[in-house]
């Protein structure tokens, strides 16, 4: 273990590794106000610039359990260095093209740093002391939400007064500051894993992904039941098999799949897809009710900029109750934490179900929503981090992520597919019914309900020691460097 930092440092060491997930978080909302204008913008089909979204989200697959398991073996702020120099890349990219092409490869770059999330919760838990450490991790946790919420009217802010190009230049701009912080703020995590980089098993976790997550988020268009479609499912359940079995015969596979079926590790990640997909459903459900005309019955004609503001209430109190769920955390266990969270995800949706009239239901609803969600996210790293040892943190933790990422995907599948099949007759444009919105919500509070059940699974315990954890394997080592990556 790291000698632990003092308090002022550890508070400006956790500052600089929150602000540094804030920015991933909001990069990916930020071109939301811009996806219904992508086929004008880039002179392509509406199914071709889908492909501006789908980059990233398999990007962000990928790369994040690859990154967390570098930074295991080569340095964790290494790694978040290159996360977050891929993301100024990428967005610089796009801030000079207007081509699909480009634009494409420039997303899939930004998508590569999603891994600064867990990599931060990871050298929080090399260096922070455990006074301080629930609480920076669940605040780290939090920016996951918190920044996707907040992301929203400043996108659309930015996209009302200025060329659309510009929301990359934010982008770019805040991904360069969250590097410079994390260059001369946060120290080097002296704590590596030994083993050689398992390149085999990111050939197959990496088409494995893309079988799974492609007919995912091109599946409405493609048509569910295409040979295509139901083909790369079939080959992603065949991959994973085939990568299975692989990985449980190395000695340092890419993922330590003897780790993710500890049971604390196991139900925590199948919570996570839960979870994620719950937590998503906001962002497809609550914004279509605030700026949908009146005249569909259900709409409260909002300005897109208004209904930004208005969603990121949620994503400050995501902020606000990290603290209050590292207490919880700190003193009843994860598994409370995430079953109180799952709670307020339910009694949220159930909200909106019986309030959906005025702004301020909706309001109150998204913010309850969020805030179960919050908690949730929060808790999650202290249930796998107390389950892993020292030498897998940043992998476990990525591996985690993508199991959020996961879930997410699946949300705006099952959403999108639910929301175009209850369309109000007769409109100008196509936007859902009113049953349509309240079978999403229904879906979203079973996913969070799911949750609930799935987090009861979990063991009892109290406060876990911030340097509790399995101990290491045999054949596993971890070497202390000292100096700066």
């Amino acid at each position: 273990m790291a000698t632990p930092l003092t308090p002022v440092r550890s508070g400006v060491v956790t500052g600089a590794l929150a602000f540094s997930g804030m920015v991933v978080s909001v990069m990916f909302t930020l071109v939301v106000p811009i996806i219904p204008e992508l086929p004008r913008l880039l002179s392509a089909t509406a199914e071709d610039a889908s492909w501006v979204i789908t980059a990233t989200l398999l990007s962000s697959a990928v790369f994040t359990p690859v990154s967390g398991r570098l930074g295991d073996m080569y340095g964790k702020r290494r790694m978040m260095v290159i996360s977050l120099a891929l993301m100024v890349v990428g967005s610089s990219i796009c801030v000079f093209s207007g081509s699909l092409a480009v634009v494409v490869l420039g997303r899939a770059l930004q998508g590569c740093a999603v891994g600064v999330i867990p990599l931060g919760i990871s050298i929080m838990r090399d260096l922070l002391p455990p006074a301080r450490l629930g609480s920076a991790m669940a605040l780290m946790s939090a920016t996951l939400g918190a920044g996707g919420a907040l992301g929203l009217p400043l996108g659309a802010l930015v996209a009302q007064v200025a060329d659309w190009h510009m929301l990359f230049l934010v982008s770019a701009a805040m991904g360069a500051a969250g590097l410079v912080l994390v260059l001369t703020v946060v120290p080097v995590s002296p704590l590596r894993a030994g083993g050689r980089f398992d390149f085999l098993g990111l050939a197959g976790l990496s088409s494995g992904l893309v079988c799974l997550l492609l007919p995912i988020s091109k599946g409405g268009g493609w048509g569910w039941n295409s040979p295509l479609t139901l083909g790369l499912f079939a080959a992603s359940a065949v991959i994973f098999v085939l990568w299975g079995l692989v990985e449980t015969r190395l000695d340092n596979p890419l993922v330590d799949l003897r780790a993710t079926v500890r049971r604390e590790v196991l139900i925590t990640n199948i919570a996570s897809i839960a979870f994620g997909f719950a937590m998503f459903v906001t962002s497809l459900v609550f914004p279509q009710v605030l700026q949908a005309p009146a005249a569909t019955g259900y709409g409260l004609g909002l300005s897109l900029l208004d209904a930004g503001l208005y969603m990121g209430v949620g994503g400050v109190m995501m902020i606000v109750l990290s603290p209050v769920s590292a207490r919880i955390t700190d003193a009843y266990g994860p598994r409370v934490t995430l079953m109180i969270g799952a709670l307020c995800t339910v009694a949220g949706y159930g909200t909106a179900l019986v309030l959906m009239d005025d702004v301020w239901h909706i309001v109150l609803a998204a913010t309850v929503v969020s805030s179960g969600a919050g908690l949730g996210y929060a808790a999650m790293p202290a249930s796998i981090m107390a389950a892993v040892p020292l030498s897998e943190t940043a992998a476990a933790n990525g591996f985690n992520a993508l199991m959020r990422s996961i879930g997410t995907a699946a949300a705006s599948a099952v959403i999108s597919a639910i929301l175009a099949a209850h369309i109000l007759p007769g409109g100008a444009f196509p936007l859902p019914s009113r049953q349509g919105l309240q079978i999403a919500l229904v879906i979203a509070a079973a996913a969070a309900a799911a949750g609930l059940v799935i987090a009861a699974f979990l063991p009892r315990r109290g406060r876990v020691p911030a340097d509790a954890g399995p101990e290491e394997p045999r054949g596993a080592s971890i070497t202390i460097v000292m100096g700066r990556d």
